[in-house]
């Protein structure tokens, strides 16, 4: 008897100190997402996390481009498309290569529809049965961290500078100065677009996934992200990250990365049954500025 799944867990729009918790699929899930401060345009990053079953989700974040017309329109109507998509034809986890990669081509069509010159980037990580894959389209990215900090996944942002820092032409502090830091050259609203697709990975029973939008990647560099949300529990060090994002944001602090901008942030990690089929229901609370002070050394 096929069981009814709740609504996926959508944020549009949101702009709210609180850090919202989940446990879902035997995973522990933080999501956030925060206008920029200062600013009073809406928050052009939305996100999402999607019951497939008892054992499977999508959770997905979109950065609509600022300085482009609709980047808000983009970014909620590629959410919005993968929902409904995921939901259709997600089926019982065995479809969801498919299902997201039809989802996130629909949604570029959709924009690109537009006809207004709107576009988003966008990133998503399947979950099913214990491992993870992960599919990008833009610089908003995925990180999987180890107990120890170490990072055993991390997307490549597809701009010019993301590329050099792959290759090894520019390391991460030169990359955060570079004038050309925020072109972007894969976005959804272009006819060109192009989804890469990353491996599968099993994941081990303390590793932390984090997806998000740049406002996370540029207010604090990988390494700082992969300490801080590796340690304690998920809801402090998923707050510590946001606040020293958010922080940053208002008041920079020498040789540490700094850019005002939207910020969306899921993190997940196993708990006790994950992939063993359980209970596919949202179990959600909040925590209002639930964040320690950032330690000295920031």
């Amino acid at each position: 008897m096929s069981q009814s799944l709740p609504p996926a867990e959508v944020l549009i729009a949101h702009d709210s100190d609180q850090v919202e918790l989940f446990q879902l699929c035997g995973l522990e899930i933080a999501a956030y997402s925060r206008v920029s401060p200062n600013k009073d345009t809406p928050n052009e990053d939305a996100a999402a996390i999607i019951p497939v079953s008892g054992d499977a989700a999508v959770f997905v974040v979109a950065d609509g481009c600022g300085g482009m017309r609709g980047g808000n329109q983009a970014s909620a109507l590629a959410i919005e498309t993968l929902v409904q998509t995921t939901r259709e034809n997600g089926g019982d986890g065995y479809r969801l290569r498919s299902t997201i990669l039809d989802g996130i081509e629909h949604a570029n069509k959709h924009i690109v529809d537009l006809s207004i010159g709107a576009a988003t980037t966008i990133a998503a990580v399947e979950f099913f049965g214990g491992s993870i894959r992960p599919y990008h389209v833009g610089d908003s990215m995925i990180l999987v961290v180890g107990r120890n900090g170490k990072i055993k996944l991390q997307t490549v942002s597809h701009s010019p500078v993301g590329f050099a820092v792959e290759s090894g032409l520019l390391d991460e502090e030169e990359a955060l100065h570079h004038d050309e830091r925020h072109v972007v050259s894969n976005v959804l609203g272009d006819v060109s677009m192009r989804i890469e697709l990353g491996p599968s990975i099993k994941l081990a029973r303390f590793d932390t996934v984090l997806i998000a939008s740049d406002g996370l990647f540029d207010n604090l560099f990988p390494d700082e992200i992969a300490d801080g949300i590796r340690k304690g529990n998920l809801l402090d060090s998923f707050a510590t990250i946001i606040q020293i994002a958010r922080s940053r944001m208002q008041e920079p602090v020498p040789g540490k990365p700094h850019k005002a901008d939207d910020l969306t942030v899921i993190a997940f990690r196993l708990s006790n049954g994950a992939g063993t089929g359980a209970d596919a229901g949202f179990d959600t609370e909040s925590a209002e500025d639930p964040a320690p002070q950032p330690s000295t050394t920031d």
